[in-house]
């Protein structure tokens, strides 16, 4: 458990907490999401990289302003006690929410693909249980598993060569055949497969080397882009248009094609060893939501972790409507880019707070 801001991150560490936070299960729809513009999908996850690395920049200079200090502690102390605090809390149910939503779509793919018609109430505890246990060891707990996941799950990428070797290569051009609003539809809805770099400010004052960040953070980005553009390809290569609007996890599919005599069922293998990637994500989401109560309460429990995992176990319980669901999910992709974003008002209130220091003197 964190109880002090004691720098425990080592380079690496930030490396595969920013590849593994943001992977989840934006890879598994990833295709599904950027089929309005069609085969031309491809290089959209070069796009996602340049963007990400570009907001990357206000993020990291103001938190080298504030080397040991979290995004909670900024808030409070640029805008003020209550504000901040505000502003705090909705940060938490912002993290909750991508808990939950990662969580929920995971176990409803298990229940489509693996176990149609019975109840994952049991699964949900053991994945609740796996994540309070890595969140309890801190941060640096949670960058080990990270790392562990990368080198675990990262071996699945070995199932994209049957899909490449039957695919068509002529499917890649043209290139720009799709209209703007099909362009930003596309990119609205797979900008959300970025996720999990915007938690950098919150872990930043764990890290040891906070100079070197963003080359860190950056090649955390382009090793999630290499594998999206990976899978983009392959995909756009082996399945017709239809599919990649009609299929709603294509690779599953991709999973499939593979073809090992003592292997019946890939799909299920790597379902079963996606759950890692899930945990990665959830388990950072998690420490983060603990964090800001640890910070709106002004002290630093371990019983605030297991509050939010019990009040998260039990919504996720609840029998809540596709119709409720879809609205949530709608709604946090703009929560998304705005938390992305506010690291860029927060430098502007360093600055007019700076400006006014010394006018005052």
């Amino acid at each position: 458990m964190d109880a002090t801001k004691k720098k425990v991150l080592n380079g690496y560490h930030v490396v595969f907490l920013v590849q593994n936070v943001i992977i989840g299960t934006g890879l598994l729809s990833l295709n599904h999401v950027l089929s309005p513009v069609g085969y031309s999908q491809w290089w959209f996850p070069l796009l996602f990289g340049v963007i990400a690395n570009i907001t990357l920049f206000p993020m990291i200079w103001l938190a080298l302003k504030y080397k040991d200090e979290d995004l909670f502690d900024i808030n409070v102390k640029l805008l003020g006690k209550w504000i901040g605090k505000f502003i705090n809390i909705i940060l938490i149910v912002y993290a909750l929410l991508i808990f939950m939503i990662v969580i929920q779509n995971y176990l409803s793919l298990i229940q489509i693909t693996v176990l149609p018609n019975r109840a994952i109430t049991f699964h949900l505890l053991i994945i609740m249980v796996l994540t309070v246990y890595i969140v309890y060891g801190g941060i640096k707990s949670i960058a080990r598993f990270c790392i562990f996941t990368f080198f675990f799950a990262g071996t699945l990428t070995y199932s994209l060569r049957w899909g490449l070797m039957e695919g068509n290569i002529s499917h890649l051009l043209p290139l720009f055949n799709f209209s703007f609003s099909e362009f930003m539809e596309a990119f609205h809805a797979g900008y959300v497969s970025m996720i999990g770099y915007e938690l950098l400010m919150v872990y930043f004052p764990y890290i040891i080397h906070q100079k070197k960040v963003f080359k860190q953070a950056s090649l955390g980005i382009w090793i999630v882009i290499f594998f999206y553009f990976s899978v983009s390809i392959v995909s756009v290569m082996y399945f017709s248009e239809w599919q990649l609007e009609h299929l709603f996890y294509p690779i599953l599919q991709l999973f499939q094609a593979v073809k090992i005599s003592i292997i019946e069922r890939m799909d299920v293998i790597g379902i079963t060893v996606w759950v890692f990637l899930i945990l990665s994500t959830v388990s950072a989401y998690l420490w983060m939501a603990k964090r800001g109560i640890d910070s709106v309460r002004g002290k630093t429990s371990k019983y605030h972790l297991y509050a939010l995992a019990i009040f998260c176990y039990i919504i996720l319980s609840l029998p809540i409507s596709q119709a409720v669901k879809k609205t949530v999910f709608e709604n946090i992709t703009y929560a998304f880019y705005g938390v992305v974003l506010w690291p860029l008002f927060l430098c502007s209130i360093h600055f007019l707070r700076k400006e006014k220091k010394e006018v005052v003197k």
